[in-house]
């Protein structure tokens, strides 16, 4: 028997009001949770993900620790894209599981933090420099009216499968690093890649020379920063 704190997360007022996204991380909760586990309490925010004061993350993580209960998150991004907050987790001492995501363990986890930042840092730069280059050539911005419906679904879409692209990725990398650094091979880190359900950004199986690639990238952005 376990016992566990849930914390959810959702990132505005509105999806915490309506409960979109809430239903869903109490149901990996509930699906994660074997008949003898025990969850002693649950903990709602509705906070954006930039922003990394979570009162209600605080007050679960101690409760896990008055109670020495595992603190229970249904998906990593539910958790702060800062590096220094998820470390600020890891030095809470506290036991912690992720239900998508459960053979995580705290490198893993640091790792992805440093990850999902350096994106979010690199998007930010990208967007202001992109910006910066239209306004110099002229062009009027912040106009939807020029778009045809069609052409703002297909971008939403577009948007929606590069973001689930790069959260595939930062896990898989994060897997990569954890496993190579306990000694794996690339190729039996493909196949637990694999075996764990991840895909490639074309939706096919992980190779080695795959693994082999993004462990390379995650080197690269060490080196540069």
């Amino acid at each position: 028997m376990k016992k566990f704190i849930a914390y959810y997360r959702v990132s505005t007022k509105q999806q915490g009001n309506s409960g979109l996204g809430l239903d869903a991380q109490k149901t990996m909760v509930r699906n994660f949770l074997k008949e003898d586990d025990i969850l002693i309490d649950q903990f709602e925010e509705v906070e954006s993900g930039k922003n990394d004061n979570r009162p209600q993350l605080l007050k679960a993580i101690e409760k896990s620790k008055s109670e020495g209960a595992t603190l229970l998150i249904a998906k990593l991004d539910r958790l702060s894209r800062n590096a220094g907050f998820i470390f600020l987790l890891k030095d809470s001492n506290v036991d912690f599981k992720c239900c998508d995501m459960p053979e995580a363990n705290s490198l893993t986890i640091g790792i992805m933090a440093c990850l999902a930042q350096e994106e979010r840092e690199l998007i930010s730069k990208r967007t202001t420099a992109a910006l910066q280059e239209l306004k110099a050539k002229g062009i009027k911005l912040g106009n939807p009216q020029n778009l045809t419906p069609e052409a703002r679904q297909l971008g939403n879409e577009m948007m929606r499968l590069k973001a689930l692209q790069n959260e595939n990725n930062r896990k898989a990398t994060a897997l990569i690093v954890s496993l190579r650094n306990a000694g794996s091979s690339y190729g039996k880190i493909a196949d637990a890649l694999n075996e764990n359900g991840f895909k490639t950004s074309r939706g096919c199986e992980f190779t080695s020379s795959q693994t082999l690639i993004l462990y390379d990238r995650f080197l690269q952005t060490q080196i540069i920063t």
